[in-house]
């Protein structure tokens, strides 16, 4: 045995081994537009292309990565045609997503997101990189002519469907609506007594009189 290859033995003896499906944690030393070298404490750099990292074809890396940044990525090849590890962002980022949906769909959790696409159908948010689609009927307790007016809106739900291998998951907003408007009239109901002075916002006008919300219970002002 040559004493080059007792320090090549010495050498990879040094450093760690990784599997694929493994999460390291790696520091960016050099960054393109198109991709990114991590070095991985490991005896071959790791390389992060952009369609790892997002599903953004378009993105430039450089204005998401700068050198010395560290972050966490899953491995998904440990020895490419140039030696290289390669690694993915985007998809540790969805297994966690796919996690923390799962975990507000069992413990029914209030989840908060900004709307980021309205579709004719319903509205779309994101919960760590994970996209859920609230109906249009579950928007609202009232009906929504125009959804437009959520674009950009953060707002609360819950999840009612999650089908992670379908890629479905489902929102509601009408749910928490309707449970707080029922806490909120059981409020009014125990606190009303006849002859009280009471202030609310017209709601709708008919024939026959207006209708006043008084915060959990729309009253009558007859005619």
């Amino acid at each position: 045995m040559s004493e080059e290859q007792t320090f090549e033995q010495m050498l990879d003896a040094s450093f760690r081994t990784i599997h694929t499906g493994e999460v390291v944690e790696g520091s960016v030393i050099d960054v393109k537009p198109e991709e990114a070298i991590l070095n991985i404490n490991y005896k071959s750099d790791g390389v992060l292309t952009r369609q790892e990292y997002s599903n953004d074809n378009n993105l430039d890396l450089t204005t998401k990565l700068h050198v010395g940044d560290k972050m966490e990525v899953k491995v998904i090849k440990v020895n490419d045609s140039e030696g290289q590890v390669v690694l993915s962002y985007k998809r540790l980022a969805l297994e966690r997503g796919n996690k923390r949906i799962e975990d507000a769909y069992n413990n029914h959790e209030v989840l908060k997101a900004a709307v980021t696409q309205v579709l004719s159908g319903g509205i779309c948010v994101v919960v760590e990189g994970v996209r859920v689609f609230i109906p249009a009927s579950l928007v609202s307790d009232t009906y929504e002519k125009d959804l437009n007016k959520y674009l950009g809106q953060e707002i609360e739900f819950v999840i009612t469907e999650y089908n992670p291998k379908r890629r479905r998951y489902i929102g509601d907003r009408k749910q928490l609506l309707l449970e707080r408007k029922e806490e909120m009239q059981k409020e009014l109901f125990d606190r009303l007594t006849v002859g009280d002075v009471v202030e609310g916002t017209v709601k709708n006008i008919t024939d026959f009189g207006a209708f006043v919300d008084l915060g959990g219970a729309d009253g009558l002002l007859h005619i």
